[in-house]
């Protein structure tokens, strides 16, 4: 089995579909399609992280190009010391998944994240070379040198080749802004850990932490931004001000306000939105966002005078609009937020800098400037399971979806599409109402799943 590129780099089970011949393989291919002078390698705390590490470092090597391996670092902070070097970079994490699963993330030279184009050209080249079809390699001191550190986290020796991203996120806003406020963190047991409240501790915030323990299996584990639950009751019973989770390679933020209602990436994003635009830091008065992006958002960059570019689900399809139309904020409802003019990538620390920011600079509390901007509007969200991709199938009952979309008016959104990487049916709805959001999406559901048994 060949794995192929996602919508975030190549991922899959450790050991059994990401093997160490298939990093080696990526490792190799990427060094001969990018032609990059050199790479600089991180990892999050995965057990098979160091495996696979190893693997795609030999690779690296293997066609004569150095590698700098950085330990365990958040994905943001590779592409910003790729971009300060002007090399190529990769991360190894499988982001939100759990332990067992592993991926590699692969940017270009200057941080930058990969083309369709590219990317099928790498996976081309890594299918020929576990197809054995291996040219001369060079030897004695063509052969690319690895460096490694000897320890990992922010007090390391890999600390001094990213001491300027840490710096660059704590000069993202004006010293002494944060200076009252008491966070909670939850690193996910992830890349995170050490270097967010680093972060935070450096701008003068009184910090706890959450997940902050990792021992290779614990990742995600209950903890992170995919399972806020541990940080809203922690924010709770701390009396915090607010609480940030990561995920396990902290490229997304969740936000938890004052009384423990979490805080999703529309909801940061619709902060940062207004705050970036009553500052005049709004490129073209416009954010961008995905398909996936709640009906309350649009409803509340409309009302405050903000233009929204909606694209395909992936942060990578944010980012490439944010630069195609020179723009500077966009980001999902998972967490990703991207802040062009700071950062070459989502970097959920930024994100959470910049969010902690403006609600200080309010003068309000998080629930009260997250409530005044925004309203979540009800999202039904279920898949169908498919035996095999059916392409044809949105189209199939395009007659069902056109006549819920009528009655809905501007009160509801119906969202039908195929998984981009498994056979399922993606439907979402969104209405004012709960019950008729809940009513509407069983119904195109049973529709579906009709029409599929009909053959």
């Amino acid at each position: 089995m060949v794995l192929g590129f996602g919508t975030d780099g190549v991922r899959g089970l450790a050991n059994s579909e990401l093997t160490p011949d298939a990093a080696m393989a990526l490792g190799r291919a990427a060094a001969e399609v990018l032609g990059a002078p050199r790479f600089v390698v991180g990892r999050d705390t995965r057990r098979s992280g160091p495996m696979l590490e190893a693997a795609l470092i030999a690779g690296i090597c293997s066609v004569g190009v150095d590698v700098s391996s950085l330990g365990v670092i958040p994905t943001p902070a590779v592409a910003w010391v790729a971009a300060d070097k002007l090399v190529a970079g990769a991360m190894i994490s499988a982001s939100h998944n759990p332990f067992a699963d592993n991926g590699i993330k692969i940017f270009g030279t200057g941080g930058v994240k990969l083309s369709d184009d590219v990317e099928s050209q790498i996976g081309d080249r890594m299918a020929q070379l576990l197809a054995g079809q291996v040219p001369p390699r060079p030897v004695g001191p063509n052969v690319g040198l690895a460096t490694v550190p000897s320890s990992v986290g922010p007090r390391s020796g890999a600390h001094a080749a990213v001491a300027g991203w840490v710096d660059s996120l704590v000069d993202s806003v004006e010293i002494g802004n944060l200076e009252s406020m008491t966070l909670v963190v939850d690193t996910a047991n992830g890349a995170a850990v050490g270097w967010a409240p680093e972060v935070f501790r450096r701008l003068g915030v009184t910090v706890h932490t959450i997940g902050e323990q990792p021992d290779g299996l614990n990742i995600n584990k209950d903890v992170g931004s995919t399972s806020p639950g541990a940080l809203a009751a922690a924010v709770v019973a701390r009396g915090a001000d607010a609480g940030l989770a990561f995920d396990g390679d902290a490229d997304r933020v969740i936000a938890v306000d004052e009384t423990g209602s979490v805080i999703d990436g529309d909801r940061v994003l619709a902060v940062l939105a207004n705050d970036y635009a009553a500052r005049g830091l709004l490129a073209n008065s416009t954010v961008v966002v995905t398909v996936m992006t709640n009906l309350g958002f649009h409803k509340a960059m409309e009302k405050a005078g903000i233009s929204v570019i909606s694209t395909q689900v992936g942060d990578r399809y944010v980012l490439q609009a944010l630069d195609q139309y020179g723009l500077s904020l966009g980001g999902e409802q998972s967490g990703h937020v991207i802040c062009r003019d700071l950062s070459v990538t989502g970097d959920g620390i930024l994100a959470g800098v910049q969010f902690l920011d403006a609600a200080a600079r309010s003068g309000q509390s998080v629930s009260k400037l997250v409530d005044d901007i925004m309203v979540t509007v009800p999202q039904e969200l279920r898949n169908v399971r498919l035996a095999q991709r059916q392409d044809t199938l949105v189209e199939d009952l395009a007659d069902v979806i056109d006549e819920v979309e009528q009655q809905f008016g501007s009160d509801g959104r119906v969202l039908v599409r195929m998984s981009g990487t498994e056979p399922l049916l993606r439907v979402m709805i969104e209405h004012v109402d709960a019950d008729v959001a809940n009513h509407a999406c069983a119904r195109i559901v049973d529709e579906a799943e009709r029409r599929i048994a009909q053959g």
